[in-house]
C-alpha cells in the first residue's frame, strides 16, 4: 500500500510555530513514528510552501497511490486550483488539519478541498494523520 502525505505552507515549521495551536513536535519526528507503526505501508512525504508544487505532487501521485492525506495549510481557504487538482485525480484524498479550523477565524471555515475529498479530519492534532492512514488501511 502506498500513501502520500502532502503538507502545505508553514507546516515545515511544526514544533516551532504557534505551539499552543499546532503542538511542539516537528512533523519529521512524527513521520518516523508513523512509519514505524505502519511498516507494511509505504508512506511518501512531501511538503511545500508553493501552491504549484503542491498541485504538481497531487498530479504525480494521484493516479498510482492508494491514498493521499493532504493538509493544504492556508491554501485550504484560497486555492481553487488545489481543489481542482484533487477533483482531477483517481486516488482518494483525506483532508487533515491539526487545529479545528471551524473554531478559529471565520475565513478558515471555507475549504476548497473538503468537497473534493472522501473525508476530513479537523482538530485532533497530528493524530489526524494516523487516523487517515488507518482509514486507508481498512
Amino acid at each position: 500500500m502506498n500513501i502520500a502525505i502532502i503538507n502545505g505552507p508553514n507546516l515545515n515549521l511544526l514544533g516551532k510555530r504557534e505551539t499552543d495551536i499546532y503542538g511542539s513536535q516537528p512533523f519529521e519526528s512524527f513521520l518516523v513514528s508513523l512509519k514505524t507503526k505502519y511498516p507494511h505501508v509505504h508512506i511518501h512525504y512531501f511538503q511545500s510552501n508553493i501552491e504549484g508544487e503542491i498541485i504538481n505532487e497531487i498530479q504525480r501521485v494521484g493516479f498510482d497511490y492508494n491514498g493521499i492525506i493532504i493538509n493544504p495549510g492556508g491554501y485550504t481557504h484560497t486555492s481553487v486550483a488545489i481543489g481542482d487538482a484533487i477533483a482531477a485525480i483517481k486516488t482518494p484524498v483525506i483532508e487533515v488539519h491539526i487545529s479545528n479550523v471551524h473554531a478559529r477565524e471565520e475565513f478558515r471555515k471555507l475549504s476548497h478541498v473538503s468537497g473534493k475529498s472522501v473525508g476530513s479530519i479537523f482538530g485532533l492534532g497530528l493524530k489526524g494523520y494516523e487516523l487517515a492512514v488507518e482509514w486507508f488501511i481498512r
